[in-house]
């Protein structure tokens, strides 16, 4: 006889109901673009301390999905990230 595992299984929910592809997610990121805000820092491929946060440890431009930069941001923070490359800056 089979035992279930009750401990990951809520009453009345069925195990595949979480996978669907087309529900809405319940736990949305909504959070606000952090170099749009005001009194944000400038993007400037001078200020190397901002650049890094965007970088990961292998030297890719993190992804705006993650980051949650909209999309000219995104844009000016890719093209400062690449001139402070050119400049040995990062």
């Amino acid at each position: 006889m089979k035992r279930r595992n009750k401990k990951f299984q809520k009453k009345g929910q069925n195990s595949l109901s979480k996978l669907s592809l087309f529900q809405k997610n319940d736990g949305k990121f909504s959070k606000k673009c952090p170099l749009s805000v005001k009194n944000a820092p400038i993007v400037d491929y001078k200020n190397v301390s901002l650049l890094k946060k965007y970088v990961s440890d292998n030297g890719k431009i993190v992804s705006s999905k993650i980051t949650s930069v909209a999309f000219s941001k995104q844009r000016k923070l890719t093209k400062e990230i690449k001139k402070a490359k050119i400049l040995g800056l990062i």
